[in-house]
């Protein structure tokens, strides 16, 4: 296999056989991030190329003094997500609109003690929104502002989904970790 800086140079000169390797190399990693933010595959998989495709044509910019390649491409691919969200106007989801005047206090993180696979497997089992705004909080690490901003919903609706996120998982978690 092909070694990660080799892979790069050949990136950096748009050789399409090093950009087919990188694509190949992360695209478990990187589909399951999509398929946190959407219900259809074909969503995801859309999310996934815009956000390769900003890779192949921003590779120069990384600089391995500022952290690891798969942090920054991983970076690229969420905000790709997002931003392929936020332009979906005509899409429904299931937010609810609720008042800000409910409590949210989760000082753990419940996806701690598990391994990537088994988060997946749990998380597909929650609502496309509810999942989309887990994900974002628990592993992608956005306040709840952050993600308010990001969606164009309000705080109170986030902290919804997240304590619904919890209600459901919770019984799932409880009956794995045993």
């Amino acid at each position: 296999m092909d070694n990660l800086d080799t892979i790069l140079a050949g990136c950096r000169r748009r050789n399409r056989q090093s950009q087919e390797k990188l694509y190949r190399r992360f695209y478990p990693a990187l589909f399951s991030l999509c398929r946190n933010f959407f219900g259809q595959e074909h969503d995801a998989l859309t999310a996934l190329n815009n956000g390769m495709l900003r890779v192949f044509q921003h590779v120069n910019q990384y600089d391995p003094q500022k952290g690891e390649f798969f942090n920054w491409m991983y970076t690229i691919v969420r905000n790709a997500a997002l931003t392929l969200l936020r332009d979906r106007k005509t899409q429904c989801f299931e937010y609810e609109e609720i008042d800000d005047l409910m409590g949210f206090e989760s000082p753990e993180n419940p996806l701690d003690a598990l391994t990537a696979g088994d988060i997946q497997v749990y998380l597909m089992q929650l609502p496309v929104a509810t999942r989309r705004i887990c994900g974002l909080f628990y592993l992608d690490g956005f306040s709840v502002k952050e993600i308010s901003d990001a969606l164009g919903i309000r705080e109170g609706t986030v902290k919804w989904h997240l304590s619904e996120s919890r209600t459901r998982l919770k019984p799932i978690l409880e009956k794995a970790l045993r």
